[in-house]
């Protein structure tokens, strides 16, 4: 046994053995700092990048210090949004595996306020949301915090950029004076820094270096003389690379759509994720994306928090971000895991300055490449190798992944292979299908049952 195994620690026995069944037996750097200090019911600030394990890490201790015997809300883990909330409550379940009659619920924006009223009345031991509804269920009398050990803020920069300091606040005026706070995030600017000395008890600071070095990803500078078009660039970059999977990021929400469009316009799947979007719109983008039936995704910073993407082949930054740790957390959406990955990124050079400000940041030297050749953009657009059916039928009328699997692999389906992954939502579901069967699936599905019933589907086009 060494210092990064699980077993190593004081955890509950349960999870550890659930642990590893799992496959869960090395700590991360970020969990083997913070876990430690979690399970000692310390006050914690912990800075890591994005896909570092730190929802693991809280949500082990969350496990472990619950009293299972006391059915109320013990712990409250607060998210910037439905997908990063949607996300941590899964990461939890799945680490509860082996302690029976634990129940996690989400409240997030976006969804129905009635049925998660009837879902607080039933009891939950912990609760992942977003601070607005929230705040809302604590307003109406429908949450109560009388009993709350833990607070837990995940991605809290990033709720403070997307406006939700208010609901935060009004949060704080609901929970016991005594309880322990823990803040993860991938940065941590000056106000998350005035916040945590308000509201936490000598906190203990733990991080993981966000740089990453060329042995994880490769970092690739184009520099354009000025009177260049970035949207040029970008198109050569993504024709050349031709990705399953590639994230542009932006600073304003206008780019995202101009972008999206322009690649649009020469035959590219791409479709642009920004804060003007309904929820409806935002999980059928995602959907999509995380699917591999839309190849490029082009979003702002705020837009792509809690974007779960398991093989991200590329990144390309339209511009340097305007704080650097932000370009910083951007790079290492590429490279997850260890894996490495590409991101590149379109300067003027007028923009040496700023060049020249992250390479400080980064402690390394970032070279300029020569850009692709403008004949790349003569190059046949590729297509995705998935395309998404919608199903008008979901949680609601009681469609799960394996009615729709076997409506499409039963007698005269299409072989297993040839599905890919399946989103279920209240009412409305989501599957992914090769490119090359997806008329098979679709009639399929239009002239067979789920459930005992006939369903509305059509195939989505980004």
């Amino acid at each position: 046994m060494n210092d990064s195994d699980f077993s190593s620690l004081p955890l509950h026995k349960d999870l550890i053995s659930n642990l590893a069944s799992l496959g869960y037996r090395e700590m991360t750097p970020i969990q083997s700092k913070s876990l430690p200090l979690l399970l000692e019911k310390k006050d914690v600030i912990a800075q890591a990048k994005t896909g570092s394990g730190k929802t693991a890490a809280f949500g082990l201790s969350v496990l472990h210090h619950l009293d299972l015997k006391k059915y109320r809300v013990q712990n409250l883990i607060l998210c910037p949004t439905r997908e990063l909330a949607d996300q941590v409550a899964k990461e939890i379940r799945k680490l509860a595996r082996g302690i029976h009659n634990i129940k996690v619920l989400t409240l997030c924006g976006g969804m129905p306020f009635g049925p998660q009223i009837g879902s607080l009345e039933h009891g939950a031991h912990i609760v992942v949301g977003t601070p607005g509804r929230i705040e809302e269920h604590l307003r109406k009398g429908n949450l109560s915090l009388d009993n709350l050990t833990g607070l837990v803020f995940d991605e809290a920069d990033r709720m403070l950029d997307m406006g939700f300091k208010p609901a935060i606040d009004a949060i704080l005026e609901y929970t016991p004076s005594k309880h322990q706070t823990l803040l993860f995030s991938a940065t941590f600017p000056a106000e998350i820094h005035t916040i945590a000395n308000r509201i936490m008890q000598s906190p203990v600071t733990v991080k993981v270096e966000a740089t990453h070095d060329n042995s994880t990803i490769e970092q690739v500078i184009y520099q354009l003389d000025n009177s260049a078009s970035r949207i040029e660039a970008v198109k050569n970059i993504l024709l050349e690379q031709r990705p399953n999977s590639a994230v542009i990021f932006c600073n304003t929400k206008r780019e995202t759509q101009e972008i999206a469009t322009e690649l649009a316009n020469i035959g590219l799947s791409a479709l642009a994720l920004n804060g003007d979007l309904e929820q409806r719109q935002r999980d059928q983008i995602l959907v999509q994306f995380a699917n591999k039936s839309t190849s490029v995704l082009v979003a702002t910073d705020v837009a792509a928090r809690g974007l779960d993407i398991d093989a991200l082949d590329i990144v390309i930054n339209y511009q340097i971000a305007r704080e650097l740790d932000v370009h910083t957390h951007r790079i290492g959406r590429t490279g997850r895991a260890g894996s490495h990955g590409k991101a590149y990124t379109v300067i003027f050079e007028k923009e040496n300055y700023k060049l020249r400000a992250l390479e400080e940041y980064m402690d390394q030297t970032l070279t300029i490449s020569p850009l692709p050749v403008s004949n790349k953009l003569d190059n046949t657009p590729y297509k995705p190798p998935m395309v998404t059916l919608q199903i008008d039928g979901g949680k609601k009328q009681k469609v799960r992944p394996g009615d729709i699997l076997g409506a499409l692999t039963g007698k005269g389906g299409i072989d297993g292979n040839n599905v890919g992954k399946i989103a279920i939502f209240d009412n409305c579901a989501y599957v992914a299908v090769s490119r090359k069967m997806a008329t098979d699936a679709l009639h399929k599905i239009e002239g067979g049952k789920l459930k005992g019933r006939s369903f509305r589907v059509r195939r989505i086009r980004g």
